[in-house]
């Protein structure tokens, strides 16, 4: 079984594992198939906006398929989640991203 048909059958007894989920979007990226990493990021950080390592995935996302603002938009949301979560690590990264975007 592949990783993500594994994936999906972990997500069918955890449907809103977020853990799982970004996962899962990782695997589609590396199939070049954003449309459905985008969704799955998007579907996680509308039901748990503090998982901020998927802002930073979304982010370069968003910058691969010319969305700057877009993207823009994302890292400035997770530099305020990752401050709120007192994750600098992951603060310094989003920062990082946007100012080699603007």
């Amino acid at each position: 079984m592949d990783r993500i048909a594994r994936i999906k059958e972990f997500l069918k007894t955890s449907p809103n594992d977020s853990f799982l989920k970004h996962a899962l979007a990782l695997e589609y990226i590396k199939l070049n198939d954003d449309g459905e990493a985008r969704r799955l990021f998007e579907e996680l950080l509308a039901h748990e906006p503090g998982y901020v390592g998927s802002y930073y995935h979304l982010g370069r996302l968003l910058e691969r398929n010319a969305q700057p603002e877009a993207a823009i938009a994302i890292y400035e949301k997770g530099m305020e989640m990752a401050k709120a979560a007192q994750d600098r690590h992951a603060y310094n990264e989003l920062q990082a991203a946007l100012d080699d975007l603007i």
